[in-house]
């Protein structure tokens, strides 16, 4: 294709997609207005479900199949990183030296990682209550592991984190959240259909039937992810080294 013709398909395209949006902007309703009917129907849906978190509801039951494409594109990117930042025939691994940390640093460091760990946990495990969910508490506990790399060295963080051990996490939890989609087919409903479990009780952490295990497995599949994804570029910045003469 020429470069001309190229460029015609960008217009082209580009036209077509504006078209849309200008169409699809038209129909919104009034800007600050008292009622919104989307808003509406899904805090409508969450409450007949007993699920206390409008967001976790659109998330993980009324819009569950477009929350396991976000979960599958972060499950390809930490694939694509896994494969591109692998050791090299012409690189080597040397095993970083023991590092010196300032006692605050260290200190502190140690001190907020339980802090740090507990809270992502906690954020995952109440997302159909309150605030936040599996993305959210999953980057935290992620990066709450990290700490050790700032409170001691590279070693210690390497005795926490078992990239292996991860790698597999992050199939399991993508896997678990599969399971529970297909589960709703084989009982004669739909996909990711919140049909498996009873509701409960309303603003527990047992309620909302299939939303807080969906939460669960996107929570474990993040931080899994997450954790992977630093391994592998902090392998690149500390251990992985090109051979010498190369």
């Amino acid at each position: 294709m020429t470069p001309r013709a190229r460029l015609w398909l960008v217009f082209l395209g580009g036209g077509a997609l504006a078209a849309l949006l200008v169409a699809a902007c038209l129909r919104l309703p009034a800007f600050g207005g008292p009622r919104h009917p989307y808003g509406d129907r899904a805090v409508g849906a969450s409450l007949s479900r007993h699920i206390a978190n409008t967001i976790a509801s659109v998330n993980f039951d009324q819009r569950a199949f477009d929350t396991m494409g976000e979960m599958t594109i972060l499950f390809a990117a930490v694939l694509g990183c896994v494969v591109l930042l692998r050791q090299a025939r012409d690189e080597h691994r040397d095993p970083p030296l023991p590092s010196e940390v300032a006692a605050p640093v260290r200190r502190w460091a140690l001190a907020v990682l339980p802090v740090a760990l507990v809270t992502g946990l906690y954020v995952v495990a109440h997302g159909q209550l309150s605030p936040g969910g599996g993305f959210q508490g999953g980057v935290v506990a992620a990066t709450a592991l990290h700490l050790m790399y700032l409170g001691a060295d590279y070693a210690a963080l390497e005795r926490v984190r078992p990239v292996d051990a991860y790698e597999i996490g992050d199939a399991l939890s993508a896997s678990a959240y599969l399971v529970l989609g297909f589960a709703g087919v084989l009982t004669g409903t739909a996909f990711l259909a919140n049909t498996l479990l009873p509701y409960g009780t309303f603003n527990t952490l047992s309620s909302g039937g299939t939303v807080p295990l969906l939460n669960a497995a996107i929570g474990m599949e993040v931080a899994c992810a997450v954790v992977v994804l630093l391994a592998r570029f902090l392998d690149q910045a500390v251990e992985i080294e090109e051979e010498k003469g190369e």
